[in-house]
């Protein structure tokens, strides 16, 4: 079955074609291996973006040949690693010679021999799914190897290693955190044995860097169960390491009968929910984030019990400090998960049907539009009651405030508002210079607008110009003659 698979996947394939009569040409053993052959077998119909492939000969020679013919100019050589990285038509392609690697104590880069043995290769990867390689070569064409029993654990939804795992954590410590996500990725398995040997080697992940682990983290997270893969971390000790902040949230104290739901649990279930309907990385951060505000503003009163007033803005002014040490991407994101975080909770004041027009228009303004549906898919998602009722209700309420938004917004298009009249219309009309007072008169009006005081017209501005000009102008100068 698998055999018939692989040919009509690989003789389709121009890019396998061309290496395989390549590989012939120069006497090179080729193999695919990796992500490619492991998806196969587990059936995987995911579009393809990375191609590895193995050869017993000299990488950069094959891959050079392989350029040339397709007409690539860019390629990517990595003398040390003995790999060659070639992209064509969107697909990064990985040529490495096949090779044995020696780590030492304090660094995870390896020193690399070259070795003319395909067995010897597959020992040094990091798991056993990964280590199946497909001949290339006609003699033996889509011949398996698999002398780890790769298939039989893809079978049996198991992450092992292809030998001591000790070897294979300790020599490159960032594997513990792939085995996490693999088994948060394919919903298998920890092996009992490699689940031991993380716990003793999980010092090692010090000398990884920050940016390889977010990587690897940011792949758990946009997993279609993200829960999975951050329980992982933290029964293993990794999420205590890498993100303290909601391990706090891990804590219920219980004063005079009043307590609080565990709000780590709490936030799981959410970003296992929000898994079902958006993908956005970013939105998956703010949502594992969105309570980390409150253990800091947790305070107790006797008639009220427990209370965590205002923790959607200190959670929000955390952000800076934990993007920071995490050294992920500040300028891009961090506004929008601030932003998100910060108004987490604006659907329950909003549904409140004693709210005015103009507050909802602020509230566009303010936010964005664009960021709404994000903000209230949120809102929706954090509600984990198991009152059927009252979150039937809540879900309800929810989406009749979006459609009010849509409305209210359809009108004005508030969040891009262009004004009827510029600062040159302006000068001209108090006949005064260029000065700070045109901004001021200019937002005012725009105000107004937002708040749905007056209509976005020419007729309306100008009146309210005229209004507040005088009355800006005349504080204005007063100013200056006190001067």
């Amino acid at each position: 079955m698998f055999k018939k698979k692989i040919l009509n996947l690989i003789k389709k394939n121009k890019i396998f074609t061309i290496i395989s009569k390549l590989s012939d040409k120069l006497n090179y053993k080729t193999y695919i291996i990796g992500g490619f052959t492991r998806n196969i077998f587990i059936n995987k119909k995911n579009k393809i973006f990375d191609i590895d492939i193995v050869t017993t000969g000299d990488s950069y020679i094959l891959a050079k040949n392989f350029t040339n013919i397709l007409s690539i100019k860019k390629i990517f050589v990595f003398k040390r690693f003995k790999t060659v990285i070639v992209n064509y038509n969107n697909i990064n392609i990985e040529f490495v010679s096949t090779r044995k690697e020696y780590y030492n104590l304090y660094n995870n880069k390896p020193y690399v021999k070259k070795l003319n043995n395909i067995n010897e290769d597959q020992k040094r990867r990091d798991f056993t799914i990964n280590t199946i390689a497909i001949n290339l070569n006609k003699k033996n064409f889509c011949k398996i190897i698999d002398p780890f029993n790769g298939i039989r654990d893809i079978n049996k939804k198991i992450i092992k290693t292809p030998i001591n795992p000790d070897k294979i954590y300790y020599d490159d410590p960032l594997r513990m955190i792939r085995a996490i996500r693999f088994a948060t990725q394919l919903n298998f398995k920890i092996s009992k044995k490699s689940l031991k040997s993380i716990k003793k080697n999980k010092y090692r992940l010090r000398i990884i860097s920050i940016e390889r682990i977010n990587i690897e983290f940011n792949k758990i997270i946009l997993s279609n169960k993200p829960s999975k893969g951050i329980k992982l971390m933290y029964k293993l000790g990794f999420l205590n390491m890498y993100l303290p902040e909601l391990l706090d949230l891990n804590k219920v104290k219980i004063i005079n009968g009043f307590t609080y739901k565990n709000n780590f649990k709490h936030t799981l279930k959410v970003i296992d929910k929000i898994s079902k309907y958006s993908n956005n990385l970013w939105l998956k951060w703010a949502t594992l984030l969105h309570d980390i505000g409150k253990p800091v503003s947790k305070k107790f009163d006797n008639k009220k019990g427990w209370t965590f007033y205002n923790h959607e803005i200190i959670g929000s002014n955390m952000i800076n400090y934990i993007f920071y040490k995490l050294k992920l991407p500040i300028k891009k994101n961090i506004e929008y998960i601030k932003t998100i975080i910060k108004y987490s909770n604006i659907s329950n004041i909003l549904i409140n049907k004693e709210v005015k027009v103009s507050t909802i228009r602020k509230f566009i303004y303010k936010i964005g539009y664009n960021n709404i549906k994000d903000l209230l898919l949120l809102s929706k998602c954090d509600i984990t009651t198991s009152n059927y009722k009252l979150k039937k209700e809540k879900e309800k309420n929810i989406k009749k405030l979006y459609n009010n938004i849509k409305t209210i917004n359809s009108k004005d298009n508030i969040n891009n508002i262009k004004l009827y009249i510029n600062g040159n219309f302006i000068m001209k009309y108090f006949n005064i210079p260029q000065s700070k007072i045109i901004g001021i008169i200019k937002s005012k009006i725009k105000k107004h607008i937002i708040e749905g005081k007056i209509n976005n017209t020419f007729k309306d501005s100008i009146n309210l110009m005229k209004i507040l000009g005088k009355k800006i102008i005349k504080k204005y100068d007063k100013k200056k003659n006190k001067k």
